[in-house]
This record gives structure tokens, sequence and C-alpha cells, in this order.
């Protein structure tokens, strides 16, 4: 019999943090007059009581966790805090079904920004920051189960990363509180910097703040349905800057913080990172300066291409411009960049550079073993050697990824979704993008319009790719429950 009282305890204090953060929309409405503010008090105090009585029901606190815990762990907190989380959008919104509520609350504790509310702009101040803040949590949340949870469960290869967070940071960060303590204190630097940078490049307050929670959580809720085709111009360079910062381990910061700015710079990953969204854009651009012929001025061309491009690859969603008129390939290209995403360690999203560069390897390694069979081909990563669970791990994580997505697509065309929406919604969703396109894509980017059952498909979806699925799955095997 698994204990629970360990799941229990932290499950119930991220809900009660939860709660105390919807008292910021709640005087947000309050500043601006708008009654809408008792929508949040009394969801705020219904969240907090809930999860106080989560955790006192665990009786006494338990700081030994096994491996079953730590799965529970994930996917409770993941699967909890977005039914706290609807409650504004159920209580407060007229006529917001408890689907499209979830819906949207899923989203942005998976820091997918897919939303489910056909217009923006009319929405109360307080629920525009409320989505933010949501994806704000999501963000810092998915950093320190990355870092302290997935090593230690073996996900995806993240094994490969547990000597990092435990013996590399050494007598830094001996302990997981101390390395989740380091991971929140750069993620509130680096969001009020955002914060201020975007107010002197002329945003008002109110929407610096909402944008720079997004930018850092990659996460592009935004509170105007034309997402940053509000804000042109510099504010693009900058979200540029900062959605590239989130989307590197952030652990990286943490010791370049700490005076240690070599293993930033020499990151194998960080590295490919940059490379990469490099040919990205560099391949955008020149398709549509050369096949496209637009007739743009190419600097606007280039900011509005590398800001979209960044914010694809990144997994954070914001939108400036309609990219679908950019034609096939760089409507491909954007496509692939999402389903690589950002580096492990940060809030980015989908299978993670790191995968692709051990997976890279491991395919040039067993092409060289059939041209010379008897010869060792030993895989390293950054001067380390790589073990074969690693590699399994690795290749078991993409195949499951790719399996779900194309499941994903054929379960969203049956719910009767065109082709090109089905694709683009299981792709968004398994990788936690937050655009898609297609017919029944509203004009502000919603799937308002989508059958209930293709929301539900894209929740699942979304929780998925959020717990990069081993972390999932692997609860309803009964053997995880007996063992």
């Amino acid at each position: 019999m698994i204990d629970m009282r360990p799941v229990a305890q932290p499950i119930g204090k991220v809900t009660v943090v939860l709660g105390v953060s919807m008292f910021l929309p709640m005087t947000v409405d309050l500043w601006a007059g708008d009654a809408h503010w008792k929508v949040f008090l009394q969801c705020g105090f219904l969240t907090v009581v809930a999860g106080l009585l989560i955790a006192t029901a665990a009786q006494r606190e338990v700081r030994v966790l096994n491996i079953q815990q730590a799965f529970l762990i994930t996917s409770g907190l993941w699967a909890v805090l977005p039914v706290f989380g609807a409650l504004p959008f159920i209580l407060g919104q007229p006529g917001a079904s408890f689907t499209d509520a979830y819906f949207e609350a899923m989203s942005g504790v998976t820091t997918t920004g897919t939303t489910a509310f056909p217009e923006l702009d009319n929405l109360p101040r307080g629920t525009n920051l409320w989505r933010s803040i949501l994806q704000w949590i999501g963000g810092l949340g998915i950093v320190v189960v990355a870092m302290v949870f997935m090593p230690v469960m073996k996900i995806g290869g993240m094994q490969f990363f547990r000597s990092e967070g435990f013996d590399t940071l050494g007598k830094i960060l001996p302990r997981a509180g101390e390395i989740a303590s380091e991971m929140t204190r750069i993620y509130v630097f680096l969001t009020i910097a955002a914060i201020l940078t975007y107010i002197l490049l002329g945003m008002n307050g109110y929407d610096a703040v909402v944008h720079a929670l997004s930018s850092m959580s990659t996460g592009g809720f935004s509170s105007y349905d034309a997402s940053f085709g509000a804000f042109l111009g510099a504010p693009e360079w900058a979200a540029s800057f900062y959605m590239i910062l989130a989307s590197i381990p952030f652990i990286r910061m943490v010791q370049a913080l700490r005076g240690n700015f070599v293993p930033l710079w020499q990151d194998i990953q960080i590295r490919a990172y940059l490379r990469w969204i490099t040919y990205a854009c560099t391949i955008i651009v020149l398709y549509r300066l050369i096949v496209m012929k637009q007739g743009e001025n190419p600097s606007d061309l280039i900011r509005e291409t590398v800001f979209n491009t960044i914010s694809t690859f990144s997994g954070t969603g914001f939108a400036s411009t309609d990219m679908t008129a950019w034609g096939h390939l760089p409507l491909a290209v954007l496509i692939l960049v999402g389903l690589i995403g950002g580096c492990t360690s940060s809030t980015g999203c989908s299978v993670k550079v790191f995968r692709y560069l051990v997976l890279f390897q491991a395919v040039r390694a067993q092409i060289r073993r059939i041209h010379s069979p008897h010869r060792v081909y030993p895989l390293r990563y950054g001067g380390r050697h790589i073990e074969q669970e690693v590699i399994d791990s690795v290749i078991t994580f993409f195949t499951l990824f790719m399996l779900t997505f194309g499941l994903l697509i054929v379960g969203l065309s049956l719910t009767g979704l065109h082709p090109k929406t089905a694709l683009t919604a299981a792709w968004t969703a398994i990788a936690n993008i937050g655009p898609a396109w297609g017919p029944e894509i509203t004009a502000n980017g919603s799937v308002a319009e989508f059958p209930t059952s293709a929301k539900w498909l894209m929740i699942l979806g979304m929780f998925l790719g959020r717990l990069e699925l081993v972390s999932v799955l692997l609860l309803l095997l009964p053997k995880f429950w007996r063992s």
C-alpha cells in the first residue's frame, strides 16, 4: 500500500499558494472598480481552505519519498491545480462551461497557451492576469520537477542530469529544497527584469506584468486578441531575448550567478539550441525575401520572423502576425522547430534539444556499426559518456511522443475537425506550444468552436506532453501500484 501522506503534503501546499495568488488579480479588479474582484475573493478563500485540508490530511510531513510517490506528486499536481485554477473562470465568466474553464486552466499550468475563450479584449483585467499567473506558476513548477524529480524517475533520459543537479553544484546546492529555492530566485529575478524592460519599451504596467509572466514561463497567454501584435517593434526583440533565456537550462543561470560562467558557455545543448534557432530564422527570412518576394521593409520582416520563430521554437506561442501567410515552407519549419522545443531543465516545451542530440548520436553510431560491426562506438555528450540506459530512455520517450502525437491527430480528426486543424491542434497540445491553424480556429486563435470531445483530447495531450508521457502512463500499470 502506497503511503499517500508525502503526496498530499506538497499538493496541498501548492494549492494554498495557488489560492493566495488569486488575491493578486482580485486586487487588480478592485483597483479598477470592477465588481469581478468578488469572484477571486471567493475562489481564493475556497482554494486556500481546500489546500489546507489536503495538506493537513497527511497528519504529518514525511521528508523521504520513494519512486512511486514521486510519480504521484508530479501527475497529481498538474491534475489538481487546474481544477482550482478553473474556479475563477467558472464563477466569473457567464456561459463558460466546465470544459472551457478546465481547458483554460490546464493550458495555463502546462504553459501551452492555447485559449478556449473567443474574446480576450473584453475579459476583466483580473481574469487575464490570472491566466498569466497560472502559466508562471506552471513554468516554475516544471523547472523544479525537471531538476529534482525527473532525474530520479529516469524519465526520457533525464537521469543523465542527476549528477549535474546534485553533484556538480555540490557544496552550493546539496539538497533538492535548496535547488528549488535557487531556481525560484532566478525565475523571479528574470521576471522582474522582463517587467521593467517592457515598461521601458512603452508597455503600461499591467500589460508588462501579464506579458512578462507569459514570456518567462514560455506560456504565451496575452491580454489581447492580437497577442503580441499589439506591441510591434522593440518589445518583440525584448520578448525574443527573454523567451530564449526561459528556454535554456536554469541550472546554468544559477551557476552563472554564482560566478561560474564556464558551464553556460560550454553547454552543448544551449549552443545547439541557438544554432538551430539561427538556421530556422535564416531559412524563413530567405524564403520570404526571395520566394515570396514580399514588399515589406527588410528590417521589419527580419524582426517579425525572428520573434515568431523563437516564440514557436521555445513553445511560448506569442504571435505578432499571421504566420500561415508566409508560405508552406516556413510553416513546415515552424512545425518542425515546435517538435524540437527548448532545453531540458527550462520552461521550454516539446521533446527538448538534449534528446535530439542523443538521438542523432545513437542513429549515427548505428549506421557506423552497420559498416564496421566489430568496432565500438561510445556515445558522449559534453565530454561525458552516455550510458545505454539513457539512450534507451530517450528512444522510448521519442517513440511514445510521436505515437501519441499520431493518435491525437486521428482522435481529433474523428471529432469532425478539418485535417489541418486536427494536425496543428495535436501538435500544439502534445508539444505545449500554443498556436493552432485551421478553419475552426477563431480570429484570436482560440479553440472556442471545437466540439467538447476535441477539447478534452487536447486537455489530455497537454497533460501528457507537459509531464513527458512516461510519468503519467506508468500510473496505468497495475504493477506500479503493487510494487
